[in-house]
């Protein structure tokens, strides 16, 4: 019987009081109308657009401080905290709806740090005691993003204009060493009496599927008609052949431009290992 299931009925905010469901615990800093920041706590905090378009999607209530705020500044900042029962205590207290952001702020034990280069007063500050924190300007255009659902809730398609990150996961995000941040898991308000929270464990890693992609003869065949002012050598060609078919030729026309971009009109397997290592300019610094 262990494949047995039962069926849950269906309940608003369906998310917690119908399934587990792991979130983000994120604290939004924004400006209230009389200047002081507000801090509400989030978990509806999503990636929304990851390519060209990077956005992230914030889910709130419409007459909530941080929405009202959104809407008559467009800024907002997500901070990202650790895990750290003393931080997600406070983080609770400050999601008590009805309270003003002044009240918030005499109650809240974070450190507020404006955000290098940008004005004060107009981009919030992030919360110092953040992992990351992503700073974002609502865009508000109904051709990109149009939703029309509940009166009293909100979608907020936020366009990303910076992620600030403390430096010693600066260094592990951009070298790859295999060390992540421990970030808490929201399993929401249950039982009408806790949030619940789970601590973060060490991801492992799991290679990719071998025998999966393509073999080498379709990718020179590709190679060959992508760009007559791009050679691959066979080397080349014999390092990507992990692709799956489907993504195959994407994947190529994006190497070549990168490639006339940085000046390469070989590819190798040392140009690939360049352009495939996206961090690869920060290195450098």
């Amino acid at each position: 019987m262990k494949h047995k299931f039962e069926e849950i009925r269906v309940l608003d905010n369906f998310y917690q009081t119908s399934s587990f469901y792991p979130m983000p615990v994120v604290l939004v800093t924004t400006y209230s109308e009389s200047g002081a920041v507000n801090i509400g706590p989030y978990s509806l905090v999503f990636p929304f657009g990851i390519a060209d378009k990077h956005a992230m999607m914030l889910i709130s209530r419409v007459d909530s401080n941080t929405s009202m705020n959104i809407q008559r500044t467009k800024k907002a900042v997500l901070n990202f905290i650790p895990y750290n029962k003393k931080i997600l205590k406070n983080t609770v207290r400050l999601g008590f709806p009805g309270q003003t952001a002044e009240e918030k702020l005499d109650d809240s034990i974070f450190t507020l740090i404006p955000v290098d280069g940008e004005e004060n007063g107009v981009v919030p500050p992030i919360i110092g005691e953040s992992i990351q924190s992503i700073v974002c300007t609502w865009d508000d255009n109904e051709d990109i993003f149009r939703y029309k659902g509940r009166e009293d809730e909100s979608h907020y398609l936020l366009r990303i204009d910076k992620i600030l990150i403390k430096p010693n996961w600066y260094k592990s995000l951009v070298n790859g060493d295999g060390k992540f941040p421990s970030l808490p898991i929201d399993y929401g308000y249950r039982d009408n009496q806790y949030f619940w929270f789970a601590e973060h464990k060490a991801p492992y890693k799991e290679p990719l599927p071998k025998g999966k992609g393509v073999d080498i003869d379709t990718v020179r065949y590709q190679a060959d008609r992508l760009d007559p002012e791009v050679f691959w050598t066979d080397e080349a060609c014999e390092r990507i052949v992990a692709i799956p078919r489907v993504f195959l030729k994407r994947a190529m026309t994006q190497i070549v431009e990168q490639a006339k971009e940085m000046g390469y009109s070989t590819i190798t397997p040392e140009v690939l290992d360049i352009i495939r290592d996206k961090r690869n300019q920060e290195k450098r610094r």
